[in-house]
């Protein structure tokens, strides 16, 4: 990221005027800066990336294979950036300003975005290496020439405003297009270089990501993937904003927000499962009594898992038995059953391992009607990167593969 930071914005803005117009004479008035200055600017950013962007004509400059990259990604990026201030100003019912987006600073939204992250300009100067004045200056400089409050203290913490933090949003989404860029010029002439970054939970963590991540790597060795774990909202907004490239897991109906697509990838039927020596494991049909006699230990509410536990009793006429411990995490879930009579649902890759040492064992199916389908989620205006393009291609290859694959039902859940 700190590459990103070193660019110039108001370079970048003139890179695109360069691109649209031909030339540097023909971008010199529309971007005030000498034709000197100008082909300054070009070459510290071609310095920078390590590439030449253009191709010098008694004509005029065409742009290069690296050239037509950047300058796709900064339109992008700077579209992001022109779009965050518009909506700031916006909601503080100012006038959108004259090309206000153009006089912004990558010091003043990497001292910003650092604040927002860490809610406290000490914590800030130390994360971006600037010392704490130049942070205060930089966010109160932003502030004035936007025209609206960004921060505000509650306590000892500084927090964003409302406004703030869709501004940020927009800010971070710049930085993914540029960085996105970097990593497609840096994989120009290989197919190894570049960065995926992956958002999961807990179902996709099991047997599908680390079976699509070794044969990933196997296909990229160059190339590196960040795995994200954390609860479902957190990284809806981590990808939203740009920080994060997909997000695998059980798909959300209605979709969470409009501008995120989810593709579904192959569907999951949850088990019921306990351990090996459950009073309940080699029945052939289990009962509501039987259900109902035992704990359970299920995801908080808003979890899909626990809406298809609650499903799976209430579609039989009766409430959910009131629940001791909630919990979402499989580690403790499967702890949980080795200790005692517990009962669970898991998807059959969820304790797989633990199946086949004879720890836990899959007591009943509930049938297709607790069927859940898992998504591969993106944004829906993101433009992967050709690495990035083919790890989505191994993600449906590999699920066409499970959906073939899938094992059949056990023993069924009965009502009587």
């Amino acid at each position: 990221m700190n590459g990103i930071f070193s660019l110039n914005l108001r370079h970048l803005d003139a890179l695109t005027v360069i691109g649209r117009a031909g030339s540097m004479s023909a971008a010199v008035q529309q971007v005030n800066l000498s034709q000197p200055a100008l082909a300054q600017a070009v070459g510290k950013i071609e310095g920078l990336l390590g590439e030449r962007l253009f191709d010098r004509h008694p004509a005029g400059m065409v742009p290069t294979a690296a050239g037509r990259i950047v300058l796709m990604r900064v339109e992008r990026a700077l579209r992001y950036l022109l779009h965050g201030v518009r909506l700031l100003r916006r909601s503080a019912r100012l006038a959108p300003g004259e090309h206000l987006e153009r006089r912004v600073t990558m010091a003043q939204l990497r001292a910003l975005i650092a604040v927002e992250s860490t809610s406290s300009y000490a914590l800030a100067a130390e994360q971006t290496g600037l010392s704490q004045p130049a942070v205060h200056r930089a966010v109160r400089d932003l502030q004035d020439l936007l025209g609206i409050a960004l921060l505000v203290r509650v306590g000892r913490a500084v927090r964003p405003t409302d406004a703030a933090n869709r501004f940020v949003r927009f800010a971070r989404l710049m930085l993914s297009e540029l960085r996105a860029g970097m990593d497609e010029i840096g994989a120009l002439g290989t197919s190894d270089s570049g960065r995926v970054t992956v958002g999961t939970l807990p179902l996709a963590r099991a047997i599908f990501l680390p079976e699509l991540l070794a044969r990933f790597t196997a296909a990229h060795p160059g190339a590196s993937v960040e795995v994200v774990e954390a609860p479902y909202g957190e990284l809806l907004t981590t990808l939203r904003q740009g920080d994060i490239d997909l997000l695998i897991g059980t798909q959300r109906d209605p979709s969470p927000t409009s501008d995120v697509t989810q593709e579904g990838l192959f569907d999951d039927d949850p088990v019921i499962v306990g351990r090996a020596a459950h009073p309940l494991c080699g029945k052939q049909e289990l009962t509501l009594p039987d259900l109902l006699e035992f704990p359970w230990v299920i995801p908080s509410p808003g979890v899909p898992m626990r809406g298809n536990w609650e499903r799976m009793f209430r579609d039989r006429g009766i409430e959910p038995p009131r629940l001791r411990i909630e919990c979402g995490s499989v580690l403790i879930m499967r702890g949980l059953m080795l200790q005692g009579d517990w009962l669970t649902l898991m998807s059959r890759d969820q304790f797989l391992f633990e199946r086949g040492v004879g720890a836990l064992a899959e007591l009943g199916d509930p049938g297709p009607a607790l069927r859940r389908r898992i998504a591969m989620t993106h944004r829906s205006d993101w433009r992967p990167t050709p690495l990035q393009a083919h790890f989505v291609d191994l993600a449906r290859a590999l699920a066409r593969e499970r959906g073939q694959d899938m094992p059949s039902s056990s023993r069924l859940y009965r009502t009587q």
